[in-house]
């Protein structure tokens, strides 16, 4: 079964190892997003990148960064995406949220 239609595409761009309460912030913002039903989110690393502070966090053999950087990418219908907002701007202390309008194709697994 093929699912066809508009949804919306939040991006939560956050450090590896930013914390929310003594839990990696990437997988309790997961967990919130579950939490609250949303259709799909999946865990970006990043092996270059820098934010605002400018300073730039790499992965390679030879230079290990300790705070890589990290996207969280969740879809679903608008009105969802934007009741979830409030709830994880709560925990981004140092980060960067963007939101946009995308056009989801979705396949649908038919057990019968």
């Amino acid at each position: 079964m093929k699912i066809e239609g508009e949804a919306y595409l939040l991006r939560i761009f956050i450090g590896e190892n930013d914390r929310i309460d003594g839990k990696l912030a990437y997988k309790r913002l997961v967990e919130i997003m579950r939490e609250n039903d949303i259709a799909g989110a999946t865990v970006l690393r990043g092996i270059l990148g820098y934010g605002a502070s400018s300073r730039i966090h790499a992965a390679g053999l030879l230079t290990l960064s300790g705070d890589l950087p990290v996207v969280i990418e969740a879809v679903d219908k608008e009105e969802k995406i934007k009741k979830l907002i409030p709830e994880i701007e709560k925990y981004i202390k140092n980060g960067l949220i963007t939101l946009e309008k995308v056009h989801v194709i979705k396949y649908v697994y038919d057990k019968s």
